[in-house]
């Protein structure tokens, strides 16, 4: 079983294959029991979030962890990937800019990954 940490670099590498725009990884272990991490991305269509999620899922997959679910696939505005102690939110601008989960969770300690425009919060 692979640690929360290595789980996600796994994640957001496959979220990195595929241009997902805006990767920001969100610590939120002090504020819930939830999880641990939040992943949060945006694609520029359902095409691309619902290629991403796929990704994601295949990546983990191969590491040999579990999926605990993906949600959201119907509509590929938002879709979701449960992975246990990480939260992957994969989001068209619109819908992220509105449901604004950086403000939501603005107490988290905040990570940018490095392939990623920096992005205040």
């Amino acid at each position: 079983m692979k640690s929360t940490e290595e789980l996600l670099k796994i994640a957001v590498a496959a979220l990195e294959d595929i241009k997902a725009n805006d990767i920001r990884v969100m610590d939120v272990s002090k504020l819930t029991s939830l999880c641990h991490y939040m992943i949060v991305a945006s694609a520029d269509s359902t095409r691309q979030t619902k290629a991403l999620a796929n990704h994601v899922h295949e990546k983990v997959k191969a590491a040999g962890e579990p999926i605990h679910s993906i949600e959201g696939e119907q509509t590929g505005e938002w879709l979701l990937v449960d992975l246990g102690d990480i939260i992957v939110h994969i989001m068209q601008p619109t819908i992220r800019s509105y449901y604004d989960l950086e403000g939501l969770w603005a107490d988290a300690a905040w990570q940018t990954s490095q392939k990623s425009p920096a992005v205040s919060g």
